[in-house]
């Protein structure tokens, strides 16, 4: 077999791992923490039945590119070396230990390194908006529903209520992702794909989904956990559908790529600010701002990591 071929393969089977074990966790880690008691292949049905039909529905709608026409400005190189595979094994190491980094700066940009300006300012202005949308909203409504979120535990009769919101609110908020991140997968294969590798994509992605939700969700699970009452189904309710109306926003706005990590941080900071100030008037928060402060860190390093990447494979190349 021609080994451009199987850096090809090879490429997107480890950039789907990456992209769905670091992305997807931002996506439904609210979602598995708040239905952890649920048996884990019922979660990954309802995920993975979106799936299928959000990429479906692409591939019919855009002649075959499941993108949805977010690379047309990336286009597929002639011949496929050995170090196009580090973007996807340097994010699988990073997501390995916890960080959040941005699958879009750091596979997107080694294939078109001029994009890269147009995806900082996009994504830069996810985080702004995802940032001041959040605290506006918590401002609002953290007395009226987050306080007694947190005093009163959910009945029985309001669970089954908040769990049909939640799967709704989650389902169009994973829809809206796919659309956004599924470039980030599929930037390693054919920009119109035929019949069998679309179907064989969609299954490699279905196995590796199955994987990181019986798994919990893995290290990155952890930053979700970490902030106040996101476990509670009703508040998780209320941050994926804000979640899902930003990044539909931003879907319409143009089809430039875009950190949605930068997004999802945005939002669990403007929420977790409003919260401490409105709940908790009395308390330190040096501990709060720390918190936060390294969750910023964390997604800047995914974006010095893909620009020193660029240079790297540019050296490479000349070789």
């Amino acid at each position: 077999m021609d080994f451009s071929l199987v850096v090809m393969y090879l490429g997107f089977t480890f950039a789907a791992y990456s992209v769905v074990g670091n992305d997807t966790i931002q996506t439904l880690g609210t979602f598995l923490s708040s239905n952890e008691r649920k048996k884990w292949w019922v979660l990954w049905l309802f995920a993975g039945g979106i799936l299928s039909v959000t990429l479906i529905y692409g591939y019919y709608t855009h002649n075959g590119d499941v993108s949805y026409g977010r690379l047309e400005k990336y286009p597929l190189p002639e011949h496929f070396s050995w170090y196009y595979l580090l973007p996807p094994l340097i994010l699988l190491l990073l997501t390995r230990t916890g960080i959040p980094v941005s699958t879009s700066f750091l596979i997107l940009t080694f294939f078109n390194e001029k994009n890269l300006t147009s995806m900082v300012t996009k994504s830069v202005i996810g985080y702004l908006v995802a940032f001041g949308a959040a605290i506006l909203l918590y401002l609002l409504i953290s007395k009226i529903l987050e306080k007694r979120f947190i005093e009163n535990p959910i009945s029985k009769r309001s669970n089954i209520i908040w769990t049909v919101l939640q799967w709704c609110s989650t389902g169009f908020l994973w829809s809206q992702w796919l659309i956004q991140d599924f470039a980030n997968i599929y930037v390693y294969l054919p920009r119109q794909l035929d019949i069998g590798t679309m179907i064989f994509s969609l299954v490699v992605i279905l196995a590796l989904l199955a994987y990181i939700i019986a798994s919990k969700g893995g290290a990155i699970q952890g930053i979700v956990k970490s902030k106040t009452n996101t476990v509670d189904i009703r508040s998780a309710t209320i941050i994926d559908f804000v979640y899902g109306i930003i990044l539909f926003y931003f879907k319409e706005m143009n089809d430039v790529p875009m950190s949605t990590t930068w997004v999802f941080i945005g939002i669990l900071a403007g929420r977790e600010i409003s919260l401490n100030f409105v709940l908790r008037k009395k308390e330190a928060r040096r501990e709060m701002f720390k918190s936060l402060g390294s969750d910023l860190v964390k997604v800047l390093i995914g974006l010095v990591v893909s620009i020193i990447l660029v240079f790297i494979v540019k050296f490479f190349a000349k070789l």
